[in-house]
């Protein structure tokens, strides 16, 4: 259900604001210490409730006045994501940090290549276009924090060697199995029922182990689309910054982001649904503004290695 627009000017006549015009204009009267002040005083009042809210110069205060509260709103939606976002990349190992670090360079690129595009909004902070390349880079940014999670759990699940020691479990349980058949046959009844009870505990091990091998195997396949889905979104960003330097065609560019962006929906249903990781996959807070992709203290990036100029041997 879509949102109501909020009533500045019926939500004026409920404040204190409003009250303040009935007592000023009433003061009139006390002042005046007389009965025709009072009325004038009253009539003033009556007139202001009447004429006040719907004459121009007070419909655009208060207009202003709303515009003003929903700014301040968003611009602290945006301050609150900006420093959950800030602090997921803190979090991330430095190599993965400057990965962040080069694609955000790359977009860096299409901003500067698409500045002067006639389509391009007036005011960059409300640009629709370059709030997608924010989405991009928070979709990637995403992405790395599952990768290097997935990254640490699997190491130290392997530290176990946890396929081996589900082998040994089932073929502990088979053996185990055939003893209790054995022990039926003999009619000993009290060694029956504690190797009964043996087995059962080492059947619900076996389940648990089983359970994490079903994890781990899961976390392994979770890994490798998230380090495709990484390489597809650094290649579409590198498409786009292409378009934009080589073509000044400001609706082919829009077409491109776009495009880019609507293949981001399967990806990110994807990452909605991996439970484990609720707090490294929120959305983007619902406003208009750009929230930016750049970090507050960006890793210092190595320079590109320059080929050796050749030598000319003198004769």
């Amino acid at each position: 259900m879509e949102e109501q627009a909020p009533n500045y000017h019926s939500e004026f006549l409920r404040s204190p604001h409003h009250a303040a015009l009935g007592i000023l204009t009433l003061g009139v009267g006390f002042l005046s210490a007389n009965l025709l002040g009072l009325i004038v005083g009253g009539t003033l009042y009556a007139l202001g409730w009447i004429y006040l809210p719907d004459l121009p110069f007070f419909r655009g205060w208060v207009d202003r006045r709303g515009e003003a509260v929903k700014r301040a709103a968003e611009l602290q939606r945006v301050a609150d994501f900006v420093r959950r976002r800030d602090a997921l990349l803190d979090s991330l190992t430095s190599s993965r940090r400057e990965r962040y670090a080069r694609l955000a360079a790359v977009c860096r690129d299409i901003e500067t290549a698409s500045a002067d595009n006639l389509l391009a909004s007036p005011d960059p902070t409300t640009d629709p276009r370059l709030r997608k390349l924010d989405e991009l880079m928070w979709t990637f940014l995403r992405l790395l924090g599952i990768e290097e999670s997935l990254e640490k759990f699997l190491e130290s699940e392997r530290q176990e060697d946890l396929p081996s020691v589900v082998k040994e479990a089932e073929a502990e349980a088979k053996r185990l199995s055939a003893e209790l058949d054995s022990l039926k046959s003999s009619g000993n009844g009290a060694a029956l029922e504690t190797k009964q009870r043996y087995l059962g505990s080492r059947l619900e091990r076996l389940e648990v182990l089983r359970k994490r091998q079903q994890r781990l195997d899961q976390a392994q396949e979770n890994l490798a689309l998230v380090v495709s889905e990484q390489e597809r979104l650094d290649q579409q960003i590198k498409l786009i910054r292409a378009d934009a330097v080589a073509t000044k065609n400001a609706e082919a560019l829009t077409a491109r982001i776009d495009a880019t962006v609507e293949h981001l929906d399967q990806t990110n249903k994807w990452l909605s649904e991996l439970d484990e990781f609720k707090d490294l996959v929120a959305d983007m807070p619902a406003t208009e503004m750009r929230v930016g992709y750049a970090a507050s203290a960006p890793p210092v990036l190595p320079e590109p290695a320059r080929a050796a100029r050749p030598t000319v041997r003198q004769r």
